[in-house]
């Protein structure tokens, strides 16, 4: 996309937010700040929320507003964390020696906590994608949010509440966020599309959302990866701009599977795009490939295109494409 995204420049305020019980819940707490746990699929809006929140409460939310992607720190070396420049100002020399990277990440945790507020009484710490924090340092988190619960407000993005530990649910005021229907997808892109002065029509807004399967950040990309190629958003445009898009993430997909040993999932993939979609043998051969490579996913090039190689003599004698290219996705597991 040449622009800035959509989902920058038109993040929603608090009234914006499509699920009205949410909007409710996160209203009540502007006035007594709580510990959340917002949890709910990908792209339902948890983290567009909680800025539209932390927006709404605080003077200075550029400054009093902490993000932490758990996958962003805690799946970092060492060495990552401590040049992050959002850290580098409180981990000196020594203790980047002389600690573990558990040590170092539980200090990060700390020091995000327990800085003062630059404008009002609280900031807020936002832990996102927090399924994926380890028990040991959610046990460290608990002892953080113990002891600088007076100034700082934490809210806890997760897909998956029952992994977070009973300690913390239960210092904290769970939201449940459902994913958005289509109706309310197709709500928000009215607002955005009027808003970027974009050629459109109610059946082609109505596609791009039922596309999207309920996650609102793949729709507004959606929605402005059609007007950036197409200039417009009708259903023809739409169909054109985010078929190939999709066919893209479901290969990708594929592959993935196949190389985690999920054969009958990845399997099935192919079959959709052999039938449904009606491709033949060469042409998923071939967009494999380049989906691979773009997206750098699978074993690397050589093994690939060595695999893909036997596959492409095998499709050239004029046999079963799907017992060929099943053949190939069994290779990419070994």
């Amino acid at each position: 996309m040449d622009g800035p995204l959509w989902t920058d420049t038109h993040a929603p305020a608090l009234a914006d937010l499509p699920q009205s019980s949410v909007r409710e819940s996160l209203e009540r707490a502007i006035d007594e700040p709580l510990n959340l746990i917002l949890h709910g699929p990908p792209g339902a809006g948890k983290t567009a929320a909680v800025r539209a929140l932390a927006e709404q409460t605080h003077a200075d939310p550029d400054n009093d507003l902490v993000e932490l992607n758990v996958a962003d720190v805690f799946g970092r070396t060492k060495k990552e964390v401590s040049d992050d420049p959002r850290f580098s100002s409180f981990i000196t020399p020594k203790r980047r020696r002389n600690s573990s990277k558990a040590d170092l990440i539980k200090h990060v945790l700390s020091e995000s906590a327990s800085y003062a507020p630059v404008a009002g009484g609280y900031k807020t710490v936002l832990l996102d994608n927090a399924e994926g924090i380890r028990e040991d340092f959610q046990q460290a988190l608990r002892r953080v949010m113990e002891r600088h619960h007076r100034t700082t407000q934490f809210v806890i993005a997760t897909r998956q509440p029952s992994k977070l530990i009973p300690p913390i649910r239960s210092r904290c005021f769970s939201i449940a966020m459902r994913a958005p229907t289509t109706d309310e997808i197709v709500g928000v892109l009215e607002r955005i599309v009027a808003s970027e002065d974009v050629t459109h029509d109610a059946d082609g807004l109505e596609y791009v959302a039922a596309s999207a399967d309920g996650d609102l950040r793949r729709a507004i990309l959606g929605a402005q990866t059609t007007a950036e190629d197409v200039g417009e958003i009708t259903m023809e445009a739409a169909y054109d701009a985010l078929g190939s898009v999709g066919r893209d993430d479901r290969i990708e997909s594929m592959i993935t599977e196949a190389a985690d040993g999920e054969f009958t999932d990845a399997r099935s993939t192919l079959d959709d795009l052999l039938v449904d979609e009606g491709m033949d043998g060469g042409e998923v051969l071939a967009e494999l490939l380049r989906v691979a490579r773009s997206r750098s996913v699978g074993p690397d090039a050589a093994a690939l295109h060595r695999i893909a190689g036997e596959i492409d003599m095998d499709l050239a004698e004029g046999t079963n494409d799907r017992l060929h290219l099943s053949h190939l996705l069994a290779e990419l597991d070994r």
